[in-house]
């Protein structure tokens, strides 16, 4: 509603046209009626037929004229609602946390971006259109009639009031099975698009049959639903045919009488007829316009569900601005679950302004969840985490995370070229993407490429190894200068030479900047200044690399575990 509001000039002058559109398509009937009287009756002196017809086709032009008009008018305001949503429905998208899109499968979200938002276009502009033009026509053409034989009216429309109550029973029906309709149709968004991103791995196990079988009864399933909305569509327009065929019916018999008998006259029963004619359409499109307005409800429903969504992770009111370019990072009693499993319990660590702190321990322990906190990419917990002191929940969201480079588990890379994909890490700063590719050892890479900086690497980055894609996604963090770097398994594929490469780099960028980083390779730990050893969510083990050695316990235990698969 407050974006019809906002364009209710446009809506409006719709409606003044349609009223004009339909006054027009209004006076031919009667101009009919004067033609046949004046032909049935020339020694009067009414209105000439030749005039009649004359008059008749100026206002067929009329009524085409504004018909055009009042269609632009309704339908460009319907484009201009659909951009403006989809635009706020791309903003609220971006606002939420990584919980959301957890429970929203990204073909299902692609599928409110185009069907749902083609439903509500349709509603707010045929939709609109049609039902109003159908109210007018209504009102107008049954006036018209009541004006020239009130019986007759009541026995035309005397079938209509049952054509009502059926329709409304198919119409509950029709909404929810819109609404299954767009949410099956989500699912089968989300299936293609996932069979699509893991063709490789579909291929490699030869499962290619498997995956047309699922895709297979997910469409067949769309294609049951789509069918019982058919049936239910293709019920109401009998019905409603059914009820102005017999209100026709009853005119022709009743009327045709009324002009034997001299209670109406000829021109009469032509104009009747003409209104009664004129109500048939409309009466039909109320069967289509149902149906645009149960789709439509429905796809806004779905709609709303992400435009009415609130992040978990937002900004307080009276959030402050974080200053400076040194930080203690300090988890106090932190504890975190995923629904019902507890990843994180009753964690307390501090890291130091300028400290490189290596975090390992088995999968599942907490590792990356730990990182994913600090920029509060997931929601934290009041008095559990804090920066220099201040509670992370006390401060913007903007000014934490542009203190922070981030460099996640699994690189994401856009279908771009290597320099947009390094330098979208400086934001509108700039920066020097060659020094940062020099920097993640992937300058050499770089010159082997034959167009360098400017390669593209393909949607998510399929023309890059995965070792050269955790090197440039370390290229995009390192190009941000920021001073707080946290490392999730970085340089899990890569190997050993270009470890040693990228490691001596980074132990000279690292500087005085506070370094967290997750690792299953305890050779990345070598000039850490402590490492943490996570079990079941805990910290099972704290200190320096010698110390935990000595200590013999799990670092221990993996670093041998990872010395003899080296030896083999």
């Amino acid at each position: 509603m407050p974006y019809i509001i906002s364009l209710r000039l446009h809506y409006a002058g719709g409606a003044v046209l349609l009223l004009v559109t339909n006054a027009f398509a209004l006076l031919i009937p009667w101009f009919m009626k004067l033609a046949v009287e004046g032909l049935q009756y020339p020694e009067q002196g009414g209105y000439a037929p030749g005039v009649c017809a004359a008059v008749i086709i100026v206002l067929a032009l009329a009524h085409c004229a504004a018909r055009i008009f009042s269609r632009t008018l309704v339908l460009n305001a319907a484009r201009i609602i659909e951009f403006k949503i989809r635009e706020v429905l791309f903003f609220k998208l971006q606002q939420q946390d990584l919980t959301f899109f957890s429970h929203h499968r990204t073909g299902d979200v692609l599928s409110r971006f185009s069907n749902d938002l083609t439903n509500v276009r349709m509603l707010t502009g045929f939709g609109i259109l049609s039902t109003a033009n159908a109210l007018i026509l209504y009102v107008a053409a049954v006036a018209l009639m009541l004006h020239i034989n009130p019986g007759l009216t009541l026995y035309a429309l005397l079938p209509f009031p049952l054509m009502v109550v059926v329709v409304q029973r198919i119409s509950r029906r029709m909404f929810s099975c819109s609404l299954e309709v767009q949410e099956e149709l989500g699912r089968l968004t989300s299936l293609a698009e996932e069979s699509v991103s893991a063709v490789r791995l579909i291929k490699s196990y030869c499962r290619e049959h498997h995956f047309q079988e699922v895709f297979g009864g997910a469409s067949k399933r769309y294609l049951e639903l789509n069918l019982v909305m058919s049936r239910l569509r293709g019920l109401i327009m009998p019905v409603m045919a059914l009820a102005t065929g017999a209100g026709t019916l009853a005119v022709l018999f009743i009327g045709g009488r009324l002009v034997i008998s001299g209670r109406i006259s000829l021109g009469d029963f032509v104009a009747f007829s003409g209104y009664l004619a004129m109500l048939v359409w409309p009466t039909v499109m109320m069967g289509w316009i149902l149906t645009m307005v149960q789709r439509g409800a429905s796809s806004m429903e779905r709609l709303n569900a992400v435009l009415m969504a609130e992040p978990r992770v937002s900004d307080v009111q009276g959030a402050k601005e974080i200053a400076g370019e040194s930080f203690d990072i300090e988890f106090r009693n932190l504890s975190f679950s995923y629904g019902d499993v507890k990843v994180l319990d009753d964690m307390s660590i501090t890291v130091c302004a300028g400290e490189r702190v290596g975090i390992t321990g088995d999968v599942g322990s907490g590792k990356s969840t730990l990182l994913r906190l600090i920029p509060r990419l997931l929601p934290v917990e009041d008095g559990r985490l804090f920066f220099n002191g201040q509670d992370v929940n006390q401060l913007t969201l903007s000014s934490l995370r542009a203190k922070i480079g981030y460099v996640p588990q699994e690189a994401f890379l856009f279908s771009r070229s290597i320099q947009e994909n390094i330098a979208y890490g400086a934001g509108h700063d700039g920066g020097d993407v060659q020094a940062a590719a020099g920097k993640a050892g992937f300058d050499e890479d770089i010159a082997r490429f034959g167009d360098g900086l400017d390669t593209v690497v393909g949607e998510r980055g399929v023309a890059l190894s995965g070792g050269q894609k955790q090197r440039l996604s370390i290229a995009r963090a390192l190009i941000s200068e920021r001073p707080v770097l946290l490392l999730d398994d970085p340089l899990s594929a890569v190997d050993a030479e270009h470890e040693e490469q990228i490691l001596a780099e980074l132990d000279s960028y690292f500087g005085n900047r506070t370094v967290l980083v997750v690792s299953h390779r305890m050779s990345v730990f070598r000039n850490c200044d402590r490492i943490i050893v996570l079990k079941h969510g805990r910290v099972a083990e704290e200190g320096r690399v010698e110390e935990l050695l000595a200590a013999g316990g799990l670092y221990a235990e993996m670093c041998l575990k990872q010395g003899l698969g080296i030896e083999e």
